[in-house]
């Protein structure tokens, strides 16, 4: 156990991220109170049966009130909106983060509303599954996983020390660290998790759209490879909207030079050039190597046994 770094925190949004982050911290005894809020009655409603937090509130304002961390783990284009609403409450000294993959627009849009006696400080745990809810989330989620922070330049000591702090807190709870440029995170999350998100989605769909192929053979049929891209499309469906619109410049940029790379693909299948094929093969399956030597690729737990345990 891990001495207390925030006597009270407030989680905005309980779906499988922001429950996560309470098992985690609420396991390694980092955070004094949990106050919890969520838009959805019924999620509320779940927390409290899973006796996830000290407190479930229905007012997003009265879960910030006296809180040292606040964490929002809601869809991007929310964070704005539910942290302006909450901005009158937030107290000197507190940290405001989120757990979100897009890290410029949600940074400006706190920056705006944020108070400036409080440290903004966004993140992203790389980190997660297709499943949802406060039911989904584990305690080890982040065990061995990235957590990038994207902190804005400052030469305020106080604002370093926060930095530092929550570092801690991501620390503590199994995760590796780094900070970065936000419009970096960005582009890099756009090569690594959005264009994927996209390609998937938009496969998935046309096998559906397809005619000559009934939806019965694409589920009866499928390979391992297409059973992945469906596991990649049962994603947040609301999520991943607001990822695309809030990220658009950078997803726009690297889906234009995968475009080039696919039709110079088509171009070696159609003109018989195996020799390029087979390089571009090797070449890919070096890099999957290279991710499973990194330990990014570990097995998801079991949701069955696990979905009841706070």
């Amino acid at each position: 156990m891990t001495d207390v770094i925030y006597p009270k925190m407030a989680l905005i949004g309980c779906g499988l991220i922001g429950s996560s982050v309470i098992r985690a911290a609420r396991a390694q005894g980092i955070v004094g109170r949990i106050a919890a809020m969520d838009a959805s009655p019924a999620v509320r409603d779940r927390v409290c049966e899973l006796g996830l937090a000290d407190e479930v509130v229905e007012n997003a304002r009265d879960a910030v009130k006296d809180a040292d961390l606040i964490v929002f783990a809601t869809p991007p284009l929310s964070i704005g909106p539910a942290a302006a609403a909450v901005a009158d409450s937030i107290k000197t000294g507190a940290t405001v983060t989120d757990v979100g993959s897009v890290k410029a627009a949600v940074s400006e849009a706190l920056a705006q509303v944020v108070p400036p006696h409080a440290f903004v400080i966004p993140g992203h745990p790389i980190a997660g599954a297709e499943t949802s809810g406060p039911d989904a989330g584990f305690s080890t989620l982040f065990q061995g996983r990235w957590t990038i922070l994207t902190p804005r330049p400052s030469e305020d000591p106080a604002f370093a020390a926060a930095v530092h702090r929550l570092t801690a807190f991501w620390s503590a709870i199994g995760a590796q660290v780094d900070i970065m440029d936000e419009r970096h995170h960005d582009l890099v999350l756009a090569v690594t998790s959005h264009l994927p998100h996209l390609i998937a989605y938009n496969i998935v769909g046309t096998a559906a759209d397809l005619e000559e192929v009934t939806r019965s053979e694409v589920i009866k049929y499928s390979a391992g490879g297409f059973r992945d891209f469906t596991r990649i499309a049962a994603s947040d469906p609301i999520m991943w909207r607001d990822v695309f619109l809030a990220n658009k410049d950078a997803v726009l940029e690297i889906l234009g030079r995968f475009t080039e790379d696919l039709q110079a693909l088509s171009r070696a299948i159609r003109w018989g050039e195996g020799e390029k094929l087979q390089e571009l093969f090797t070449r890919t399956r070096e890099i999957r190597r290279g991710v499973i030597d990194a330990g990014q690729e570990t097995p998801e737990p079991d949701f069955g046994r696990r979905r009841r345990a706070p």
